[in-house]
């Protein structure tokens, strides 16, 4: 496999070079019986490579409003948000299992999140529960909604598994939605 090398930067801030092992594409097949056409297979890795940047993302979202909220609503939201957490963890792991089934490389490093993911950066300064609803919710809008892009994407490679699995978590996502968005209504 051939190594490259990747600016990074040292603790003074200047830029480096280490080594990384990022040559392989998204698209890189290894052999399977699977009978979709290796070009859909091809594809659908790639795109599911980018679900895949989005959902841990999402994931590393809910843990930061889980360590990091405050206020009368603590308890409530510091469980409700580690139970969507917990489902997240799942949806990253179907999407993952999925890309190796399609003889895919699941590309899952904090690295290839940072550059691929489309979700918003989570604001870091947040404390009250109101502030982590908020954000919270706007994170899960935007996964349910590129989850809903990979559905039709995957309907056009005729790719009936993987639109399954991301309808799946469609379903899963927009009732977290539900869950949080409850916070900010009625009261």
């Amino acid at each position: 496999m051939t190594r490259t090398t990747t600016p990074r930067r040292d603790d003074a801030g200047s830029r480096q070079s280490a080594p990384e092992n990022r040559s392989r594409a998204a698209t890189a097949a290894y052999p399977t019986k699977n009978d979709l056409p290796e070009a859909a297979r091809g594809e659908a890795v790639a795109l599911l490579n980018q679900r895949l940047a989005d959902c841990i993302d999402l994931q590393t979202q809910c843990k930061q409003a889980h360590w990091n909220v405050k206020g009368p609503t603590f308890i409530a939201l510091h469980k409700l948000f580690d139970e969507i957490n917990e489902d997240v963890e799942a949806y990253v792991d179907l999407i993952a299992e999925r890309i190796v089934q399609l003889g895919g490389i699941a590309e899952g490093t904090v690295g290839v999140v940072a550059d691929r993911s489309t979700l918003l950066d989570y604001p870091l300064a947040l404390a009250t529960g109101a502030e982590h609803v908020a954000a919270l919710s706007d994170a899960l809008a935007a996964f349910g909604r590129t989850a809903r892009v990979g559905i039709e994407e995957m309907n056009e490679l005729e790719d009936a598994d993987s639109a399954d699995i991301l309808t799946e978590i469609s379903r899963g996502v927009d009732k977290w939605l539900w869950f949080v968005e409850a916070h900010q209504q009625g009261g």
